[in-house]
């Protein structure tokens, strides 16, 4: 009976991300008439913008998802996130650097927008390469996490740092990219950004068995024949491509990594990764879609921030979550 209903739930949730989906491109900051689908122009909007805009909606909430469910099972702690091993605030550290830099570097760099990409993923890659030199040193994953956080604490110094020197232009771009966006992907970025964040997605379905012996501790685990120091090179590695790979594309999305397995576990009452995963990717895709959709009701053609709407919908979440586990 329980896995009964877990199936229908899962599929109701398929059912919502479809929904979510087709909404997503079918409304927007510019309203298109049923009846001028056909038209050239419009057309152009739902493919080369809307299009990409939602299927990148689906990629970052799935990815943020996974990443937040994989490190609150491997750190054993509910407030964990995909960012706590400093991936993201490497990522902030890349463009941070970049944007300082902008006035010197060539203007076709500037204006390709490639420049943020890459700039974003290696000071992401350079943190993660710190996290796991340091992860050959200690074996207790609550150390790590410690370590990630201060890690995180000495990039966001930095950022600040740069920020009080960045020229007022430079400055302006770096805050726009803070808020995040889904709409400055093109086709050419998914390119990238899709077989990235597939190959993360699959590394974590693959580990569903080492994750699933890792609730019941890490002694446990070893005991089972888990080999505790690859599993953790493989989370944080996933982790990296995950949180990583959206990040550059999009910008930092706050909550959803951690609000989303919360919901999961407690929709589908349980803890079980061969359920939590595909479920996450689910919640976390529909949940991204509906902030894209709710950033596009202002009527005046404008877009709020993806970031203000993420923040709104999944702070009260974890608040909820937070009281109910208490009572």
């Amino acid at each position: 009976m329980k896995k009964q209903r877990q199936h229908i739930i899962l599929a109701t949730l398929v059912i919502i991300a479809f929904a979510l989906f087709a909404s997503d491109i079918v409304f927007g900051s510019v309203n298109i008439p049923i009846e001028h689908l056909s038209d050239p122009e419009y057309n152009n909007i739902i493919y080369n913008f809307r299009f990409p805009k939602a299927l990148t909606a689906i990629l970052t909430g799935a990815a943020i998802s996974v990443a937040g469910l994989i490190m609150q099972t491997h750190f054993q702690n509910p407030l964990a996130g995909p960012y706590v091993l400093g991936v993201s605030s490497g990522a902030s550290l890349g463009v941070a650097i970049f944007m300082l830099a902008a006035p010197i570097l060539p203007s076709f760099i500037i204006t390709s927008g490639w420049g943020i990409v890459i700039s974003a993923i290696i000071g992401a890659l350079v943190i993660l390469l710190i996290v796991l030199l340091v992860s050959y040193r200690t074996s207790h994953s609550t150390s790590l996490l410690i370590i990630g956080i201060m890690f995180s604490q000495i990039a966001g110094s930095i950022v600040t740092i740069l920020q009080n020197y960045a020229d007022p232009d430079s400055l302006k771009l770096f805050v726009i990219w803070t808020f995040g966006s889904l709409s400055s992907v093109t086709w050419t970025y998914m390119q990238v950004m899709l077989p990235l964040t597939i190959i993360g997605l699959f590394i974590a379905i693959a580990m569903q068995k080492p994750l699933n012996a890792l609730l019941l501790g890490e002694n446990y685990a070893q005991s089972l024949g888990i080999n505790i120091h690859l599993t953790r090179i493989l989370i944080i590695v996933t982790t990296a491509l995950l949180a990583g790979a959206t990040t550059a594309f999009t910008g930092p999305i706050a909550f959803i990594g951690i609000a989303v397995p919360h919901l999961v576990r407690m929709l589908f009452k349980t803890n079980d990764h061969h359920i939590t995963i595909p479920a996450t990717i689910m919640v976390g895709s529909s949940l991204l879609l509906l902030c894209d959709i709710c950033s596009q009701l202002p009527t005046n053609g404008s877009v709020l921030p993806i970031n203000a709407i993420s923040s709104i919908i999944g702070a009260p979440i974890i608040i909820w979550i937070i009281l109910k586990s208490r009572n």
